[in-house]
């Protein structure tokens, strides 16, 4: 079948194109190889295999995720755009560009050039899907409502939430992450023009992760380190704070239909933190929100940052060293049935906007649109982010320094194998 959506120049631009087209070639880009990249630099990560990448891989410094509204009239048109995304994202995570170039400047640039020189940067993207893609506004557009995994649920509206319907839901997802915030934005512009005539953004958040060193947790934008107690992966043992592996927390299994077997469903939440009201609170108030000490990011009363929480511990009067409502003590396996979650999260600045705080001191005017790209992968929400975050969001010391404006749930299929587009298995075969 012919495929709407694919690109192409049209005649009105050919003067423009070929303009552009001869700057182009007379700055040596008009050719197929790319600049070899500096020595020790074209790290790759797989892109075929079990698991999509960009969940149990070690994160990158770089986030830019992007949630799609479908357009397509039909599945042929939905599964045309997944086949052209698959191949797409196969190469560039190999360091290729979106397509071949070629040699015609008379046409639309196969791939924009932007990240032409650079190194891969262990470029991961990870595919999700939405409510949307199986039944949107009670339609079953594409024949694939009896599909919709159980777990694929509508996230309840939590207590506080200002979601914007703006940066919020999509029927589909794309986050590259790298270790180069110019081959992650390359990588989602590509897809999307890719995806012209099947779909359109519906939002986009950038996040970012500062360059630590090897196994040292990432400090956030309220300065504490965040993602201390994970599930282990890689064969890591477990921790008293961390009693389940990923293969029992992170990845879909026999419970969950043949094509998420080995994929996970992913929370995202974009949660603006109150930045100006944090950096003019007292450290010791701030480590007793969380219930860690900020610079070593030891439990309360603790020395290491992996030492166990020991919630029961106490004071001379009785009282928990780590408080009632801190934010770990809320977020504890051992407070919520045992559930856990893969944090994978990004900070992000958007730059300043005028906001009214809900929370004292109740401040008005240009603030910072900063705070945290969070972002959970699970083997069900519904035990894992759901049980964990209801609790939460009524009691946690860290509400009134934080507001969720956006965010989704997705669910994230099993890995590609070579020949297959991604999500295969979910579509029916071709007639």
């Amino acid at each position: 079948m012919s495929c709407p959506f694919a690109p192409g120049g049209g005649p009105s631009r050919r003067g423009l194109l070929v303009g552009a087209a001869g700057l182009m070639a007379g700055a040596g880009l008009g050719k197929v190889a790319r600049a070899a990249a500096p020595a020790g630099a074209a790290v790759t990560e797989a892109f075929f295999g079990r698991h999509q990448g960009g969940i149990a891989t070690p994160p990158q410094t770089n986030s830019y995720f992007v949630a799609f509204d479908l357009v397509a009239k039909t599945v042929d048109e939905v599964t045309m755009m997944l086949r052209l995304w698959t191949d797409a994202a196969q190469r560039m995570t190999a360091g290729e560009t979106a397509r071949p170039l070629g040699d015609d400047v008379s046409i639309e640039g196969p791939d924009g050039g932007s990240a032409l020189g650079l190194a891969p940067s262990r470029l991961t993207i990870t595919f999700g899907f939405g409510a949307g893609l199986f039944v949107k506004n009670g339609v079953d557009r594409y024949g694939l409502a009896a599909k919709r995994p159980d777990a694929l649920v509508d996230l309840p509206k939590f207590n506080g939430d200002q979601l914007q319907p703006a940066r919020t839901g999509g029927d589909i997802s794309v986050q590259a992450c790298a270790d180069d915030p110019l081959v992650a934005f390359h990588a989602v512009r590509e897809l999307d023009r890719l995806s012209y005539g099947a779909a359109q953004i519906r939002w986009a958040q950038s996040g970012f992760l500062p360059q630590t060193g090897a196994g040292e947790t990432p400090r956030n934008l309220m300065g504490f380190k965040d993602g201390t107690v994970n599930p282990a992966l890689g064969g890591a043992p477990a921790t008293p704070d961390a009693p389940r592996g990923s293969d029992d927390v992170v990845w879909v299994g026999e419970d969950g239909p043949d094509w998420m077997r080995g994929g996970s469903y992913m929370v995202v939440r974009r949660i603006r933190i109150s930045l100006e009201h944090w950096d003019r609170t007292e450290i010791d108030f701030q480590e007793q929100v969380i219930g860690r000490h900020k610079y070593s990011g030891a439990p309360i009363g603790k020395s290491g940052e992996n030492d166990p929480l020991d919630l029961d511990r106490a004071d001379k009067d009785g009282n928990p060293l780590i408080a009632d409502n801190a934010h770990v003590r809320l977020g504890a396996a051992s407070i919520n049935d045992g559930a856990q979650i893969l944090r994978r999260a990004y900070s992000y600045n958007d730059g300043v906007s005028f906001t009214a705080e809900r929370w004292p001191p109740w401040r008005q005017g240009m603030l910072y649109d900063a705070g945290l790209m969070f972002v959970a992968y699970q083997r069900d929400p519904r035990s894992g982010f759901i049980k964990i975050y209801d609790n939460m969001s009524k009691l946690d010391a860290l509400n009134q320094f934080t507001t969720h404006t956006g965010g989704g749930l997705f669910a994230c299929p099993a890995g590609v194998r070579e020949g297959e587009f991604i999500g295969e298995r979910l579509f029916p075969p071709p007639a």
